[in-house]
């Protein structure tokens, strides 16, 4: 605090500190002036408020080393340097390789010259790497959409889950969840506590019962009383588990016998921060269960973030949904536009 602000604090306040040294005046003076001024809360009420938020608060070294590569005078060799780095952002090799080629492409053709034009460049080319229009979840043309969620151990899975069905409900859809991960008893648990919670209905099997079994029930009762979306819940598995992998293809099957096209859409959970290993899961899944969709976890703590434009390039699969924290309201559709804006911001 300088002294224009104290020179602010009111007659009445000063009063209260007759018989104090100069240096108390200013201490107290400070905290009084501190209790005045707290910042108001942000408004996540808008998803993609939320996803900006995250990405701009957690500025990293990549994105500080990228816009610090391309403020200096612009040349081939500087346009060169951005490959590494743009490497180590996970976006890939290829990609980051043909991304500097078209750059440089760009530059001899005078398409751009300063820094502001080639940050312009940039951001256009991820944008039209990503796809351009936010996707959109794949719906059923009658009766209830099946969500499929798939992936390995620790990625957040059920946790995504509750924000799917939470975003889905406030939507104005009606949610029932399936706890089709019947290999753990502490999956269903949470699965079922995180459904009280959110007061979503929730079909639990028996003890030892069949996931497509559980899942079968759930697709009836889901039907039977008009849901809008069912959300199964799959016990998380290693890529290499060829059993497991061959576990969801029953229940696909399970589901399709009661609603038509079943499961609409396969949404694999991944870690923001598992680099190269994601592409592999996406893979590796999309061979088992037909992957329509990534749910993109911890993207708020991710130095990087280029997975994203990775996945999309290499894979042809969508992130269609990103996690921002631990809440269930700490979910966001994935929007390009959004995405790249906020990295750059």
């Amino acid at each position: 605090m300088d002294w224009l602000q104290l020179a602010e604090i009111s007659t009445s306040q000063w009063a209260t500190f007759g018989g104090l040294g100069v240096g108390a005046v200013v201490v107290a003076a400070v905290v009084m002036k501190s209790r005045g001024t707290k910042k108001k809360p942000l408004d996540f009420s808008d998803p993609q408020a939320r996803l900006r938020h995250a990405l701009t608060s957690g500025k990293t070294s990549f994105w500080n080393r990228l816009s610090a590569t391309l403020s200096k005078n612009i040349s081939e060799e500087a346009l060169g340097a951005l490959e590494q780095i743009l490497v180590e952002a996970d976006i890939g090799y290829e990609t980051s390789n043909q991304l500097v080629q078209d750059m440089k492409k760009a530059f001899k053709a005078g398409k751009f010259t300063k820094h502001d034009e080639l940050m312009v460049y940039l951001k256009a080319e991820l944008k039209k790497r990503l796809g351009g229009d936010a996707p959109k979840l794949i719906k059923a043309k009658k009766g209830p959409t099946v969500i499929l969620v798939v992936g390995v151990n620790g990625v957040g899975k059920t946790t995504s889950i509750s924000k799917l069905a939470k975003f889905l409900a406030e939507q104005g859809g009606k949610v029932i969840l399936s706890a089709s991960d019947t290999f753990r008893a502490a999956a269903v648990d949470q699965l079922a506590k995180w459904a009280e919670r959110l007061d979503l209905e929730i079909v639990r099997g028996q003890t030892g019962q069949k996931p497509d079994a559980v899942a079968f029930d759930a697709a009836t009762k889901a039907v039977a009383k008009g849901f809008d979306y069912l959300i199964v819940d799959t016990a998380g598995r290693l890529h290499t588990q060829k059993n497991l992998m061959k576990e969801l293809a029953k229940i696909s099957r399970s589901i399709s016998k009661v609603i038509d096209g079943a499961p609409h859409e396969t949404i694999l959970v991944i870690d923001a921060n598992t680099g190269q290993n994601a592409v592999t899961q996406t893979e590796k899944f999309s061979e088992a269960a037909e992957v329509t969709g990534i749910f993109l976890t911890k993207l708020d703590g991710t130095p990087k973030g280029g997975i994203v434009v990775r996945i999309k390039e290499e894979l042809s699969v969508p992130v269609k949904f990103v996690g921002l924290g631990e809440k269930p309201e700490d979910i966001a559709p994935f929007d390009a536009d959004t995405f790249v804006d906020a990295l750059f911001a």
